[in-house]
């Protein structure tokens, strides 16, 4: 009885101490909101998901397999609350699939994975890329893989790079730096719809600073026939009473389709549980005339916990004669409304 007894206390602590070693956290994200769209054409008004934040599920691990090293995975798929499908085109897990390891080295991660673009204006603009001042309907966030023309790549993006393997440097005084490839895997050419992307980000108190190049290889007819390369310079400062946020970005193509830069800034003003959104961003498109286009955005927040909150937020984005910004028609004003609710988990 007694050995019996030993024999489960050592088999118990062998558990204990293994389950300590390794954690998997179920995690994501429900939002739904009503929109309403007027883009000078037709307006649209729906109940859509994702509004705020892309409504998610989530699955992350870590485990300690000694001497600093970790294993980690994330396995992340994308859901349409409004109709109980999935997102990101109906992958299963169309939001983020990796596996790596961490160490004093680093991370590496490989799978399909967040490009260094989207990562950088997620943290600079105002609206986290989201709501109606999303700064992704301007901004290139990279991560389209063979599309037909160089202009839909330079259009903005998916925001992920399949194929892709990141590295990522310790973080040193505030100072972190990324590096992403993404395979285009066409035979008979190495660079066919292949992706390479570089960040620094400096982020310490009430600073962050940010550069991110990316440069996206066309593929037509398994031939890499033009280039995108995006370079994003931002950053944001805390004044506590309020937040400052700033970035600029030139998009251009080898052959010329593309040449544009896009400006942004805007602020954050927290006030208890309210935050209040206010960002300007304009596109000066250099391939021809009448091809500017700009928004005005301003949006507020208001937490009814730590896990819940609600939104609201309106832009209004303006084309020049010959533009066609965010599939708005040359030429046309876009307005856009949206009111919702947030829960994360």
């Amino acid at each position: 009885m007694k050995k019996s007894l030993l024999a489960l206390a050592i088999l118990g602590t062998i558990a204990g101490s293994a389950a300590a070693q390794s954690s998997v956290t179920v995690y994501g994200v429900v939002d739904m909101g009503i929109s309403r769209d007027d883009n000078g054409t037709a307006t649209t008004t729906a109940l859509n998901s994702g509004i705020q934040s892309g409504s998610r599920l989530g699955f992350r691990g870590v485990e300690d397999l000694g001497n600093g090293l970790k294993g980690l995975f994330t396995l992340e798929t994308g859901l349409t609350v409004d109709t109980g499908g999935f997102d990101n085109k109906g992958l299963a897990f169309g939001r983020q699939a990796f596996v790596g390891l961490q160490g004093d080295f680093g991370a590496v991660k490989l799978g399909r994975q967040n490009t260094l673009l989207r990562d950088t204006l997620d943290s600079i603009d105002p609206f986290r890329i989201g709501l109606a001042g999303n700064a992704t309907r301007f901004f290139n966030q990279g991560g389209v893989t063979d599309p037909t023309t160089a202009t839909a790549a330079a259009s903005g993006g998916s925001g992920r790079m399949n194929n892709a393997v990141k590295y990522e440097t310790p973080n040193l005084s505030g100072f972190t730096g990324q590096f992403e490839y993404g395979f285009g895997e066409q035979a008979g050419s190495v660079k066919a719809g292949s992706q390479v992307s570089g960040a620094l980000q400096y982020a310490n108190g009430p600073a962050l600073a940010a550069l991110t190049y990316n440069v996206s290889n066309i593929n037509t007819g398994n031939v890499s026939t033009d280039k995108v390369k995006t370079t994003l310079l931002g950053g944001t400062y805390d004044f506590a009473v309020v937040k400052a946020h700033a970035a600029i970005d030139t998009v251009k193509t080898d052959t010329n389709i593309t040449n544009r830069r896009d400006y942004m800034v805007g602020v954050t003003v927290p006030f208890g549980a309210s935050a209040f959104l206010v960002d300007y961003t304009k596109r000066k498109d250099k391939t021809g005339p009448n091809l500017d286009s700009d928004q005005v955005a301003v949006g507020y927040t208001y937490a009814l916990s730590k896990r819940t909150n609600l939104y609201t937020s309106y832009a209004r984005i303006s084309n020049d004669s010959a533009a066609t910004i965010a599939t708005i028609a040359a030429g046309k004003t876009d307005n856009l409304f949206n009111v919702g609710v947030r829960h994360t988990f």
